[in-house]
């Protein structure tokens, strides 16, 4: 490489050497040694500045002119000074930018409504401070600002400083305003939801749940769905209308115009109920289905390639693609491949959470192979734990546990991540899965399968969709349901053990929890005798202990596991050693036997008159009736040496306790129960027998 220091080739002394215009030569260059600071030279005189001292004209060319918008320099000069041009003479820089500033505020006061614009967001700057304005000032100011908006408001929402007043005087009126406001802005709506800022205040109207106004808000995006949901600002205020406030019937137009332009264009003339089954559509019309699928798979395929698939709206699409494609098809493994083939797993992700997408996800994993099931799988590793308190993305863990033969692959990528890690010491995983109505329902499932209790009426769903996977799970899976059920159960018995026997308390402090707790003991195999000694040992100490002198009245203390309805019953199920089956009338005990009555009795022992005559009196009948506990003879010794107190607590009647037998108005008719506690009065006679 040539040194900076050489010397400038002939070219550049040349022209360091020309003449000047007047015949006189200028210096020579000096040879370049580096960046170096210039002194600040004087400015060239107009004939070395302007080049006045040549001319077009004398080389044959045309002269050229100067045109209007531009300086001496050649700057634009139309949208103000050009950049970089000298101060006026005698100007300091502080006089400079206050003439800017001034310029810049002449500007925005000779635009429209400039003076409405500027007052409106001075009472926006008051009103949003809600704390700081008292209510008769608020609703002077809104007063206010619905006489400087009324009759122009499409002229302030699309501004995007003006939008926020009237956001804000949405939010401070009346239903009759509301309704005003929403019936000038009739017709733009469509052009609002492409408006960066305006879109939320579609959004505000729509929130109050005013029926009047979503009627009239909603119908204006009918014939534009397909404009709008691939608009990157529409797009999302369109979602949120079609899953938060349109009606069934507005959910069915809007869904419609993905199926072809004649669904955008023409509006069903049967009067009665607007579908968006597409199945029903095809049936209707079976030589349209070609065209229909291939509109609605272009209209899919065109979101997902955007890397826009969190839209409701775009699963129920793709749902109803995929419930209208045959089987083996090959239009079927295209659609799996697209879904698969997203990059990130972003598309299956957001699929998860509603409940379109999750059905989908679950039929997929219901038709799918093996590598696809595993490859599913494994897109949703590190989301499992979200996707256990959805009410819809728990439904995939589901279908996983029943639709994968691969036990140890499900095993190894679900467990860990939703029990947690041997090694965590924080009970937060496993309170959750205890306690939230959805988690619950994973963690048990497997243990308790389709029961009552674990699945209310309230899930309902989750049961139909059930009874769907293990129909086409007949045809795609090779095990058998209980067999993997078994090894399931194998696999996940150490971890929940091990986090009953480190978490007992927190797990037992509710109803919840002590039927998890209650599950896992019953059902699960392996060593339990760490789990067993753990539970019992929260049942330690004075069942009625006195508060101590410093505790705060307003938080007391949790009670003692005894004085709880869910305690007593977590222990009376552990003591029989099962759960009581309403076919027989008779217990169904676990092998091997939990024993748990021998582990209990040590614990409560000391304070077994307590328990007896307290709201948990059946747990020490069941320790009575327990057919393997060792210490009986010892604990009717001590219950007779109490008989006095067990015969007072059997008799005296609790207010509480008194209550009619029905719920009938009639309550002169209806006898009460006998008083006294029941636990107390069945312990006498048991021990008379």
């Amino acid at each position: 490489m040539a040194s900076r220091n050489a010397a400038p080739s002939a070219k550049r002394k040349a022209h360091y050497t020309d003449k000047n215009s007047d015949g006189s030569r200028s210096k020579k260059a000096k040879t370049l040694t580096g960046p170096k600071h210039k002194k600040a030279e004087p400015e060239p005189t107009a004939s070395e500045s302007d080049g006045a001292g040549f001319s077009d004209s004398d080389d044959g060319g045309a002269a050229l002119k100067q045109g209007k918008g531009y300086s001496d320099s050649g700057k634009s000069t139309s949208n103000g000074p050009a950049v970089g041009k000298a101060l006026e003479k005698g100007q300091t820089s502080r006089e400079a930018h206050a003439k800017q500033k001034q310029l810049a505020q002449e500007r925005k006061a000779a635009k429209p409504l400039a003076d409405e614009v500027h007052r409106t967001k001075k009472l926006w700057e008051r009103l949003r401070r809600k704390s700081h304005v008292p209510r008769e000032e608020r609703q002077q100011l809104v007063d206010e600002l619905f006489s400087i908006i009324t009759g122009r408001i499409k002229d302030f929402v699309l501004k995007h400083d003006a939008v926020r007043a009237v956001q804000t005087a949405i939010k401070y009126s009346t239903p009759i305003q509301r309704k005003q406001i929403a019936k000038e802005l009739q017709g733009a709506y469509a052009q609002l939801a492409e408006s960066r800022y305006a879109k939320f205040l579609i959004g505000k109207l729509l929130v109050q749940n005013d029926t009047e106004i979503r009627d009239i808000i909603i119908p204006e995006f009918y014939g534009k769905v397909r404009k709008l949901i691939n608009h990157s600002e529409a797009s999302w205020i369109l979602d949120d209308i079609y899953r938060g406030a349109a009606t069934k019937e507005q959910k069915a137009h809007m869904l419609r115009e993905w199926y072809g332009p004649e669904f955008a264009l023409f509006r069903s003339g049967n009067k009665g109920e607007v579908t968006a089954d597409l199945s029903k559509i095809l049936a209707e019309e079976p030589s349209k289905r070609a065209t229909i699928l291939k509109y609605l798979c272009d209209m899919t395929n065109n979101l997902i390639q955007k890397k826009m698939t969190g839209f409701t709206m775009l699963h129920d699409a793709m749902l109803q693609y995929f419930l209208n494609l045959k089987p083996d098809s090959e239009e079927l493994k295209e659609f799996v491949e697209v879904v698969k083939g997203d990059e990130n797993g972003d598309l299956l992700k957001n699929m998860a959470f509603t409940k379109s997408g999750a059905r989908l996800a679950c039929l997929l994993l219901a038709y799918g192979s093996a590598k696809d099931r595993k490859q599913i799988l494994k897109t949703y590793k590190d989301t499992f734990q979200l996707m256990c308190g959805d009410p819809h993305a728990h439904m995939i863990l589901l279908a996983a546990y029943d639709l994968i033969d691969d036990t140890v692959l499900t095993s190894k990528s679900i467990f860990p991540e939703i029990l947690g890690k041997a090694e965590d010491q924080d009970p937060g995983n496993i309170i959750f899965l205890a306690n939230d109505p959805n988690a619950r329902i994973v963690s048990l499932y497997l243990f308790q399968g389709q029961s009552k209790s674990l699945f209310p009426s309230s899930h309902a769903d989750d049961l139909e969709l059930l009874s769907e996977l293990h129909e086409i799970r007949k045809n795609t899976s090779k095990k058998d349901a209980e067999v993997r059920r078994k090894e399931l159960v194998a696999a996940m018995s150490p971890q929940v053990l091990a986090a009953v026997a480190a978490f007992p308390k927190e797990l037992v402090a509710s109803s919840f929890g002590c039927q998890f707790v209650a599950d896992v003991l019953l059902s699960t195999v392996g060593d339990k005798t760490a789990a067993l000694e753990a539970v019992a040992s929260t049942a330690a100490g004075e069942p009625n202990p006195a508060l101590p002198e410093d505790a705060d009245p307003l938080y007391p203390p949790p009670p003692h596991i005894s004085l709880t309805p869910h305690g007593g019953k977590l222990y009376k199920t552990l003591i029989a050693g099962g759960r009581f089956d309403r076919e027989t009338g008779t217990v169904k005990r676990v092998d091997p036997p939990l024993n748990f009555a021998d582990v209990l009795y040590p614990v409560i022992k000391d304070h077994i008159v307590h328990w007896a005559v307290g709201p948990s009196s059946f747990t020490v009948l069941g320790l009575l009736e327990s057919p393997d506990f060792s210490s009986k003879k010892e604990l009717v010794k001590l219950l007779k040496l109490e008989k006095k107190t067990l015969e007072h607590a059997a008799t005296t009647a609790d207010a509480a306790d008194v209550k009619p037998k029905t719920k009938s108005k009639d309550t002169t008719s209806s006898k009460p129960k006998s008083g006294g506690n029941q636990g107390a009065r069945l312990l006498l006679e048991k021990m008379k027998a």
